[in-house]
């Protein structure tokens, strides 16, 4: 077995997708529209295999606790092939305006990893 995707609901779907093509080098399908249900998405797929989808629906309110900080997912960890790459794109997405909730470390359990926070304020471990 493996993991096929995580799903994601974002207020910004456009701003959502340009954040992961632009940081993550994912690839994205074409827009899927219900307009029945006024339901969008996206499945963002990374080179080395793995999903995201994105989905937006008008009627779906934004959590009002802080994220990451209660049952339910609390974050997502994406490997980015070595130390070097984590302090690189850490300190690109800190230039670029974003969160950066995790300084680059090893953490008590042997990972090097630091944690963003995405354009929707979703914790985002960046791994070795």
């Amino acid at each position: 077995m493996k993991l096929d995707h995580i799903a994601l609901w974002v207020n910004d779907l456009e701003k959502m997708k340009d954040f992961f093509i632009n940081y993550f080098q994912v690839s994205s399908n074409e827009k899927y529209s219900n307009p029945k249900k006024e339901f969008t998405s996206y499945f963002l797929s990374f080179p080395k295999g793995g999903r995201i989808e994105i989905m937006h629906r008008p009627d779906i309110f934004e959590y009002q606790e802080q994220k990451g900080l209660t049952n339910g997912l609390t974050h997502l960890a994406i490997s980015v092939g070595g130390k070097n790459n984590v302090d690189t794109l850490t300190e690109l997405l800190r230039r670029d305006g974003y969160t950066i909730a995790g300084e680059p470390r090893t953490t008590g359990d042997g990972f090097y990893e630091s944690v963003i926070l995405d354009p929707e304020g979703n914790p985002i471990e960046i791994t070795e």
